[in-house]
């Protein structure tokens, strides 16, 4: 499935999301400045956060309450090893039942199970990207 959306439309690729996936465990894919955070950032205004949502690149994961329970937002850009995830209870957060939001999953493949919606963001232009769930 995929949806070819421009920036000003974030609305409509979060709604595409939320009637499509298949999990709360949502592994975000795409390259550096492709709108993961951007993306996250709506879903979780849509799931209830009030909070304001930013990036958990140095801290690694970021904890959200919502109208639809905890959220919690990852990001592995810089992590080195499994251990890194393993150390803050990446695999509790998994298990938790909550919403887990995962950037660069690919640094973690080892740890997830395949209870997880894979979403793919690709650059189309400037002000637009394609989402394919998969």
């Amino acid at each position: 499935m995929e949806l070819t959306y421009e920036l000003h439309e974030l609305d409509q690729a979060v709604d595409y999301i939320l009637r499509n996936t298949k999990s709360k465990t949502l592994l975000f894919y795409g390259e550096m400045g492709a709108g993961k955070t951007t993306l996250i950032k709506e879903l979780s205004k849509a799931l209830g956060v009030k909070d304001a949502v930013s990036s958990p690149t140095f801290s690694l994961v970021n904890h959200y309450e919502s109208d639809q329970g905890a959220v919690y937002h990852f990001d592995f850009y810089r992590i080195e090893s499994d251990m890194e995830a393993l150390d803050i209870g990446f695999e509790d957060y998994l298990d938790s039942g909550a919403w887990n939001l995962i950037e660069w999953p690919q640094k973690v493949g080892k740890l997830l199970s395949d209870d997880h919606q894979k979403l793919h963001i690709k650059v189309v232009s400037e002000n637009s990207r394609m989402l394919k769930l998969s």
